[in-house]
């Protein structure tokens, strides 16, 4: 008989979710787990970058106070206070994600490397456990590319910057995705001098129109931006680190970050023995999550890479593949993943968020009936009374009104993007006619959506009948 019938590699986002279900139904359920529980996402990742950015959004709110006629003065960024913060809150959120949590809830959690010895059984800490099923869920790290020179010098990654005991004089960030602008910004506003160097241009997955006021608020911070710039080696330097570009350009730092994406964590996992298919992009799934080469084993998370999809490393996605796994896999329901309705968000200042595909990755597929509707916050009341006015929520809905991807950029776009991921699919008419509180920033978007039906309702057919209507007593 096997020793488990869930065992879940991994207890980052995905693993923790699927071991609380497994267990939760009455299943016997073993969570392997070699690092600290709560995975990236607690210990290198959303918490400890959402607590330094929450330090460096205080910092620029002090700073323009004074457009509401309130003058405090440049602030005195405490690095020690500053770290002390992000440890703060990783300890606060930590519980929810202990040995001891799981333990009383009926999981063995075994801290040691996990991996397939054979189809259907596992080795860790010395111990073989034959499992029923297996979920691998052992997440990703930070990309270390080949750069010439990178091994002789030292570098952060996620895992490293958010324990820097010293304050960075000049912070070198290669990569101008999400994670090395969300960095860019906040170590900029807490008084460091930073660098940013991309080979394409920044925010390049986001929508065009969104990048702009984003990069102008960059500069406003006094990050350097070097688009377009191609990294030809590192060397170190004298203050610390060089980064050398292809055109000849030269910049040093104190620091070098690298934040050029993220890989799956698969060397150590023995999936061949598992017979578990994987590639460069994690373990190859169907729709289901399931693996493609051995019924028993699913995917989750960042490690999953569902056929024609492909992997999302995303907090959000992570609980969305528990999810479908517990349908097919607990219930033996149908269950097919899909990113139609999928939010993402780059938390800069100001934030940028994007629902389902853009308008070029609409045009892409082939899509030609599509209708564009953009409002800008420029005209929303809440935003122009909070002095945060810079932005705008672009639509695409197709001829009939059905919404298929939104884009915003501003303040607080992100606590706006729920509303749109509930309207994926669905006709704006449902936004458009929604009682929303005023004065908020959602009344953008609400906004947005009714112009898809001003045109009609103020056709001259409208016209003449609400002019024959007149006469009605």
């Amino acid at each position: 008989m096997p020793d488990v019938d869930v065992a879940v590699i991994g207890a980052g986002a995905a693993g923790l979710s699927v071991a609380a279900i497994s267990a939760g139904l009455g299943l016997k359920a073993a969570l392997f787990e070699r690092g600290d529980m709560g995975g990236d996402c607690l210990n290198y990742g959303c918490v400890p970058s959402k607590a330094l950015l929450a330090a460096a959004h205080a910092a620029a709110e002090a700073r323009r106070a004074q457009r509401f006629g309130v003058h405090v003065g440049e602030p005195k960024v405490d690095w020690a206070g500053v770290r002390a913060h992000v440890a703060g809150a990783i300890a606060a959120i930590a519980p929810n994600d202990s040995e001891q949590r799981f333990r009383g809830m009926g999981v063995d959690v075994v801290r040691a490397t996990a991996r397939f010895v054979a189809r259907d059984t596992i080795e860790a800490g010395g111990r073989r456990y034959r499992f029923r099923r297996a979920v691998v869920a052992a997440g990703s790290a930070a990309m270390v590319p080949p750069i010439p020179g990178l091994s002789d010098v030292p570098f952060l990654t996620n895992e490293t910057l958010f324990v820097l005991p010293e304050q960075p004089g000049h912070l070198v960030i290669i990569g101008g995705g999400p994670i090395g602008l969300e960095m860019a910004q906040a170590h900029a506003r807490l008084g460091c001098r930073v660098s940013v160097v991309e080979a394409f241009t920044i925010a390049a997955r986001e929508e065009p129109e969104c990048v702009g006021p984003l990069r102008d608020a960059l500069l406003a911070d006094g990050v350097a931006l070097h688009e377009g710039a191609r990294v030809a080696r590192v060397e170190a330097a004298a203050g610390g680190v060089a980064v050398v570009l292809a055109d000849g350009g030269r910049i040093e730092g104190t620091h070098l970050l690298l934040a050029v994406g993220r890989a799956p964590q698969l060397d150590a996992l023995g999936l061949e023995a598992g017979g578990v298919e994987f590639g460069p992009r994690g373990v190859a799934t169907d729709l289901a999550l399931r693996s493609v080469s051995n019924r028993r084993v699913w995917a989750a998370g960042d490690i999953a890479d569902p056929k024609g999809l492909g992997p999302r490393a995303f907090t959000h996605v992570c609980s969305q593949h528990a999810g479908i796994i517990a349908r097919a896999m607990l219930f033996r329901l149908p269950a097919k993943l899909s990113y139609d309705a999928l939010p993402r968000v780059t938390y800069t200042d100001p934030e940028i968020a994007q629902i389902g595909p853009t308008e070029a990755e609409l045009r892409a597929a082939g899509r030609t009936d599509l209708a564009i509707l953009r409002w800008p916050l420029a005209e929303n009341d809440r935003l122009i009374a909070e002095g945060r006015a810079e932005g705008l929520v672009k639509l695409v809905a197709d001829a009939k009104g059905r919404l298929l991807g939104a884009s915003l950029v501003g303040a607080g776009a992100g606590n706006m993007a729920g509303m749109f991921t509930l309207m994926i699919g669905r006709k704006l008419s449902g936004l458009a006619g929604a009682v929303l509180p005023y004065p908020t920033a959602q009344e953008a978007g609400k906004r947005a959506a009714s112009d898809f039906y001003t045109p009609k309702l103020l056709s001259a057919p409208v016209k003449r009948v609400v002019g024959w209507l007149k006469y009605l007593p």
